[in-house]
């Protein structure tokens, strides 16, 4: 995975993670939200860098 993509998914993520934290505030079910949506964007990232190194492998 490239440094820039991987800097896509670090920032996505913190500011997912921090949308969280101030929704939490607000309304727990948009917090609810954020988290899933957090968690969905990590999960992305660590699949796309698994299919990334097995296709750079492979060839």
């Amino acid at each position: 995975m490239s440094k820039t993509l991987s800097l896509l998914f670090a920032f996505l993520s913190v500011a997912l993670m921090l949308a969280t934290a101030f929704s939490l505030s607000h309304n727990g079910w948009l917090a609810l939200l954020f988290a899933v949506l957090t968690l969905v964007a990590m999960g992305g990232g660590f699949i796309l860098k698994a299919r990334l190194r097995k296709k750079s492998s492979a060839s």
